[in-house]
Protein backbone atom coordinates (compact mmCIF):
# COMPACT_ATOMS: atom_id res chain seq x y z
CA UNK A 1 0.00 0.00 0.00
CA UNK A 2 1.22 3.47 -0.86
CA UNK A 3 1.80 5.95 1.67
CA UNK A 4 2.22 9.92 1.58
CA UNK A 5 4.11 11.79 3.70
CA UNK A 6 3.71 15.48 3.93
CA UNK A 7 5.51 18.40 5.33
CA UNK A 8 5.85 22.01 5.25
CA UNK A 9 2.55 23.23 6.85
CA UNK A 10 2.29 25.71 9.23
CA UNK A 11 1.36 29.34 10.58
CA UNK A 12 2.13 32.24 8.23
CA UNK A 13 0.91 36.02 7.84
CA UNK A 14 -1.06 37.11 4.78
CA UNK A 15 0.80 37.37 1.69
CA UNK A 16 3.10 35.68 2.74
CA UNK A 17 4.57 32.21 1.62
CA UNK A 18 4.83 28.36 2.45
CA UNK A 19 5.91 25.31 0.41
CA UNK A 20 4.60 22.15 0.89
CA UNK A 21 6.49 18.76 0.23
CA UNK A 22 5.30 15.31 -0.34
CA UNK A 23 6.99 11.90 -0.71
CA UNK A 24 5.32 8.65 -1.81
CA UNK A 25 6.82 5.51 0.30
CA UNK A 26 8.64 2.60 -1.90
CA UNK A 27 8.29 4.49 -4.94
CA UNK A 28 10.10 1.99 -7.11
CA UNK A 29 6.93 0.51 -6.99
CA UNK A 30 4.49 3.27 -8.39
CA UNK A 31 3.36 3.09 -11.59
CA UNK A 32 5.59 5.54 -13.67
CA UNK A 33 2.22 7.37 -15.22
CA UNK A 34 0.62 8.66 -12.52
CA UNK A 35 -0.97 11.69 -11.17
CA UNK A 36 -0.03 13.24 -7.91
CA UNK A 37 -1.08 16.75 -6.53
CA UNK A 38 -3.12 18.56 -3.48
CA UNK A 39 -6.81 19.31 -2.20
CA UNK A 40 -8.14 20.77 0.84
CA UNK A 41 -10.47 20.83 3.32
CA UNK A 42 -11.73 23.17 5.88
CA UNK A 43 -14.81 21.81 8.79
CA UNK A 44 -17.73 21.38 7.84
CA UNK A 45 -16.86 21.67 3.73
CA UNK A 46 -16.20 18.90 0.99
CA UNK A 47 -12.35 18.55 0.34
CA UNK A 48 -11.79 20.69 -2.23
CA UNK A 49 -8.90 20.84 -5.32
CA UNK A 50 -5.89 22.69 -5.35
CA UNK A 51 -3.71 21.22 -7.94
CA UNK A 52 -2.39 18.83 -9.69
CA UNK A 53 0.31 17.39 -11.58
CA UNK A 54 0.52 14.84 -13.86
CA UNK A 55 3.61 12.76 -15.26
CA UNK A 56 4.64 14.51 -18.08
CA UNK A 57 4.34 17.61 -15.76
CA UNK A 58 0.85 18.80 -17.16
CA UNK A 59 -0.96 20.68 -14.37
CA UNK A 60 -4.34 21.66 -13.29
CA UNK A 61 -4.91 24.60 -10.66
CA UNK A 62 -8.31 25.48 -8.97
CA UNK A 63 -9.45 28.87 -10.13
CA UNK A 64 -8.77 30.34 -6.54
CA UNK A 65 -5.16 29.35 -6.41
CA UNK A 66 -3.96 30.13 -9.83
CA UNK A 67 -1.55 32.96 -10.41
CA UNK A 68 -0.46 31.99 -6.34
CA UNK A 69 0.34 28.65 -6.30
CA UNK A 70 2.67 26.31 -8.08
CA UNK A 71 2.66 23.00 -8.14
CA UNK A 72 5.49 21.16 -9.23
CA UNK A 73 6.45 17.13 -9.19
CA UNK A 74 10.51 14.95 -9.23
CA UNK A 75 9.01 11.69 -10.51
CA UNK A 76 12.49 10.52 -10.14
CA UNK A 77 11.75 10.54 -6.36
CA UNK A 78 7.63 10.80 -6.54
CA UNK A 79 7.44 13.95 -4.56
CA UNK A 80 4.94 16.80 -5.46
CA UNK A 81 5.75 20.12 -4.23
CA UNK A 82 3.23 23.46 -3.63
CA UNK A 83 4.59 26.38 -3.89
CA UNK A 84 2.36 28.67 -2.35
CA UNK A 85 2.60 32.57 -2.49
CA UNK A 86 0.56 35.38 -1.81
CA UNK A 87 -0.87 34.01 0.63
CA UNK A 88 -4.45 34.55 2.31
CA UNK A 89 -6.84 33.93 5.37
CA UNK A 90 -9.11 31.77 2.82
CA UNK A 91 -6.44 29.38 2.19
CA UNK A 92 -6.18 28.25 5.47
CA UNK A 93 -7.22 24.63 5.72
CA UNK A 94 -5.96 21.29 6.37
CA UNK A 95 -4.12 20.41 3.10
CA UNK A 96 -3.72 16.50 1.76
CA UNK A 97 -1.64 15.22 -0.66
CA UNK A 98 -2.91 12.90 -3.75
CA UNK A 99 -1.64 9.66 -5.78
CA UNK A 100 -3.06 8.49 -8.05
CA UNK A 101 -1.35 5.40 -10.54
CA UNK A 102 -3.04 6.39 -14.36
CA UNK A 103 -3.27 2.69 -15.60
CA UNK A 104 -6.44 0.04 -15.36
CA UNK A 105 -7.02 -0.56 -11.23
CA UNK A 106 -4.51 1.73 -10.60
CA UNK A 107 -4.01 2.54 -6.88
CA UNK A 108 -4.76 5.50 -5.15
CA UNK A 109 -3.41 7.11 -1.72
CA UNK A 110 -4.43 10.09 0.52
CA UNK A 111 -1.56 11.47 3.18
CA UNK A 112 -2.54 12.52 5.93
CA UNK A 113 -3.27 16.19 5.84
CA UNK A 114 -1.16 19.31 6.73
CA UNK A 115 -2.24 21.97 8.67
CA UNK A 116 -2.09 25.27 6.97
CA UNK A 117 -3.31 28.17 9.06
CA UNK A 118 -2.94 32.22 7.23
CA UNK A 119 -3.23 35.00 10.05
CA UNK A 120 -2.08 37.80 10.97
Amino acid sequence: QVQLVESGGGLVQPGGSLRLSCTASDSGSIFAINTMGWYRQVPGKQRELVATITSSQRTNYADSVKGRFAVSKDNAKQTVYLQMNSLKPEDTAKYYCYLREDRARGREAWGQGTPVTVSP
